[in-house]
């Protein structure tokens, strides 16, 4: 499975990387998060986990760890599903263009069982939650969001 994604928003990267790493944050933009609780100490970085609760298809909820596998302050941000259903990892990269920011996101992983045979679905449904998640993103770090 593959979902890419390309968009600028309107704010320096390191502004940009500070929201989306801050995991207060999470479900003002990833709306199918719940809740999040980091599970690891100290300020987010390389290596650290957090448990989300999220909304799943048909509005069922489901837990899932998720690990920082890069964490390149205002350039690179990595997920890995550690745990959970949906073994999908994304990418975030952070391209500054003066005071604005090039976002450059990529979600990769390979689907089992049901989720597998129903991958052109399931990607396509991905790939408009994905953008959705994007545009309250830049709504809220441009406009001050909901």
């Amino acid at each position: 499975m593959h979902v890419e994604e390309t968009f600028t928003i309107a704010r320096p990267a390191e502004v940009v990387f500070d929201y989306v790493t801050d995991p207060a944050n999470l479900a003002k933009w990833q709306t199918a998060a719940t809740s999040v609780e980091q599970l690891t100490d100290g300020p987010p970085g390389p290596g650290s986990r957090f448990r989300e609760r999220m909304k799943g298809p048909l509005g069922r909820e489901f837990e899932q760890v998720v690990e920082f596998s890069e964490f390149e302050p205002a350039r690179r941000l990595g997920v890995h599903v550690v745990e959970g259903r949906y073994p999908i990892d994304g990418t975030w990269t952070f391209e500054p263009l003066g005071e604005e920011t090039r976002v450059r996101f990529v979600a990769t992983g390979e689907l089992k069982g049901p989720l597998k045979l129903l991958q052109p679905l399931t990607e396509r449904a991905l790939a408009r939650q994905f953008a959705g998640y994007h545009r309250n993103l830049r709504q809220n770090l441009e406009h001050g969001g909901p």
